[in-house]
């Protein structure tokens, strides 16, 4: 566009100059002599500068081609980005890994806080659940609250090896 504007003015000046020619000079073998000269002047320059426009517009266009195709890679990597957000954030979220310490058989349940317990699916004993992540409680052995045991055997044996003694 910058250069359509920029030939536009040079024809505007080549023609002011012609007409000063017109003008200014008076003999017509002369007039005619430079009239013939500016004009074959002003088509090499003419002919140049299509040549640099048609050269641009050739270069903007293989610009925009590759930008186009740049935007449809970056469309591709946003949908895959999307996926790998759904596999890593959506659908571990709500999954929980669980080892049965009765059987060993390892399966997944899905996080509900309310849930206290689960059924192995291997083995159908009950599971005492435990959201809080807290580790000193865990440590500290079974609670009692198992719907199945009612508390665990080993808790059982030492309250009897102490009412024994």
């Amino acid at each position: 566009m910058y250069l359509k504007a920029m030939i536009q003015n040079i024809k505007k000046e080549i023609n002011q100059f012609l007409e000063e020619i017109e003008k200014n000079v008076n003999d017509e073998n002369e007039k005619k002599y430079i009239k013939e000269k500016v004009n074959k002047l002003t088509r090499v320059f003419l002919d140049e500068m299509d040549k640099i426009i048609e050269y641009e517009e050739t270069k903007i266009d293989k610009i925009e081609e590759k930008q186009k195709e740049m935007e449809e890679q970056i469309e591709k990597m946003q949908k895959v980005i999307e996926n790998i957000e759904k596999d890593i954030y959506i659908e571990d979220e709500y999954d929980f890994d669980i080892i049965c310490p009765y059987c060993d058989y390892e399966f997944s349940i899905e996080y509900n806080e309310e849930e206290k317990e689960t059924e192995c699916p291997q083995c159908h004993n009950i599971i005492e659940l435990d959201w809080s992540g807290d580790i000193e409680e865990q440590e500290a052995g079974c609670s009692g609250n198992c719907t199945q045991c009612g508390g665990c055997v080993e808790n059982d044996e030492e309250d009897n090896e102490e009412d024994e003694e």
